[in-house]
């Protein structure tokens, strides 16, 4: 009998440590051979701990579990619904990236290779290093860190460019609230980013690669650690990559949780052992970037999905999604909803299907007052913007961005005005203090908003102007998108603030 029991942080939190203890114990007692293995989470975080049970007739999913429930697992009478595959949440979608998450052994080479594993890797050792990155192009794959940058076009300009030594930097900086698939990837599936770093040092001639993880994060620390001494002992990473004669090799580097640095150059100081501010650009990082010289910045979901695209051909990806967004999107479900959770599907599907439909509504049985789509940073949808199919050029028409592409749900309880104040004070904390709009224009914007809270709506028009400044004249996105929620929720919501629709428009 084969047990899973996820070891993701989600699932541990929820008590995955006490019932994998309760399964040991129980199956102990009664003499039972069990073989229990620790994956990552499918995802459905509202069933964990989530158990599957291999009596040699398939996994049969049991959650969320609790220890008194493992005696009842062990008899076989405990409810099931029985594979995970065929749970709604699970079987509509369309898994590319996370194909292997919490199915495998995250730690198992043996495990990672029976299910696809190093494919695409063996591949692109076949190929020179142009062709790699037209591979890559081809794909559509754009940045999923919340720029959208065309990865291969990125990658080109580091491959031709002339330098002794060139860099992959895994940005794992993964600071917006809601936003947790970065982490999964590591926690349960840390050797196909491993996979992907490696053949992006081939496509851009890089031969040192770093993981810039947040200090938050000890569990995704540990086992990435663990999962790079993995794959140097199988050949994978080192001077001569599966026999082929190629070199890259890899480290872990910790950064201490400033929000600002899952912006790339700020990320790029903090790697360096600077203190973590933004960079003037030009020069580009990947002209001029780790230790001044050129480097491939890309988050950990961009370069985790570069081993299906050469294990299943560039056209395959490029196959599903709408427009200029191809693919699929990992999508993080948070807030007041029924079912949060991680979802990956083709881009394209409606906001309102993922809001009403997947997400299963509110958890508090309101209605749905507002979505907030990319983090902290991201604009507010209403529901009569439901209808906005997720895609990169279609969110930005809406007014708002996909950025990491989080989702937090909000009820009709909800205080927008409260809630464009904390978009505020969040970037006058979290400001790098380098450019003057935000560093002190989101000082105002908590000012100017307490100002409107107080019955002034002579302050309105001053936020708008507050807004603009920012948006335009910030170095870096944290100044730069504050407004976004700031403004969505003024024109969404303007009877908030004291004001007329009209006037918020």
């Amino acid at each position: 009998m084969k047990i899973y029991v996820p070891l993701d942080s989600a699932a541990k939190a929820l008590g995955a440590d006490d019932v994998a203890e309760a399964i040991r114990s129980e199956a102990e007692a009664r003499g039972l051979q069990i073989d229990l293995i620790r994956t990552g989470t499918r995802g459905m975080i509202w069933l964990e701990p989530l158990v599957e049970v291999d009596r040699g007739d398939g996994r049969m999913a049991y959650g969320p579990v609790m220890p008194d429930d493992v005696a009842a697992i062990l008899d076989g009478t405990a409810e099931t619904p029985g594979p995970v595959e065929d749970i709604p949440f699970f079987a509509s979608q369309t898994r590319l990236t996370f194909a292997r998450c919490g199915v495998i052994d995250p730690l198992s080479l043996a495990d990672y290779e029976a299910h696809g594993g190093l494919t695409g890797l063996r591949r692109a050792l076949t190929m020179d290093a142009a062709e790699i990155v037209e591979e890559t192009k081809t794909s559509g794959l754009r940045g999923r860190g919340g720029a959208g940058f065309p990865t291969g076009i990125k990658w080109d300009t580091v491959r031709q460019a002339q330098a002794d030594r060139k860099y992959i930097v895994c940005n794992a900086d993964e600071g917006d609230s809601g936003t947790f698939a970065d982490r999964m990837i590591m926690e349960g599936d840390p050797l196909s980013l491993i996979e992907g770093m490696v053949i992006a040092g081939l496509g851009t001639g890089a031969t040192k690669g770093f993981v810039y993880i947040r200090s938050e994060y000890p569990d995704a620390i540990t086992i990435m650690d663990r999962a790079i001494r993995l794959a140097r002992e199988g050949g994978v990473l080192g001077h001569d990559i599966l026999g082929s004669g190629r070199t890259f090799d890899m480290e872990v580097r910790v950064g201490a949780g400033a929000y600002v640095c899952g912006e790339e150059t700020s990320l790029l100081n903090s790697l360096e052992g600077k203190r973590g501010v933004v960079r003037a650009k030009p020069p580009l990082p990947a002209l001029e970037g780790a230790f001044g010289k050129p480097t491939v910045v890309n988050n950990v979901l961009s370069l985790a999905t570069i081993p299906v695209i050469f294990e299943k051909g560039a056209q395959h990806y490029a196959d599903f999604g709408l427009g200029r967004s191809r693919g699929t999107m990992p999508i993080q479900i948070a807030g007041n909803v029924k079912h949060g959770g991680l979802y990956e599907t083709a881009f394209g599907l409606p906001l309102g299907q993922l809001v009403n439909d997947i997400a299963g509504g509110t958890a508090s049985g309101r209605p749905v007052k507002a979505v907030q789509v990319g983090g902290p940073l991201g604009a507010y949808f209403a529901p009569h913007q439901f209808d906005t199919p997720f895609g990169y050029e279609d969110f930005d028409a809406a007014g708002g961005l996909i950025g990491h592409a989080g989702i937090t749900v909000f009820d009709d309880s909800a205080d927008m005005l409260g809630m464009a104040r904390f978009a505020m004070e969040f970037c006058a904390v979290e400001s790098c203090g380098k450019c003057t709009p935000c560093r002190i224009g989101a000082v105002r914007g908590v000012e100017t908003i307490d100002r409107i809270r107080a019955g002034d709506p002579s302050a309105v028009p001053l936020l708008t102007d507050l807004c603009e400044t920012m948006k335009d004249g910030s170095l870096c996105a944290l100044g730069g998108f504050t407004p976004y929620p700031v403004m969505s929720a003024l024109r969404l919501f303007p009877e908030e603030f004291g004001t007329a629709k009209e006037a918020a428009e």
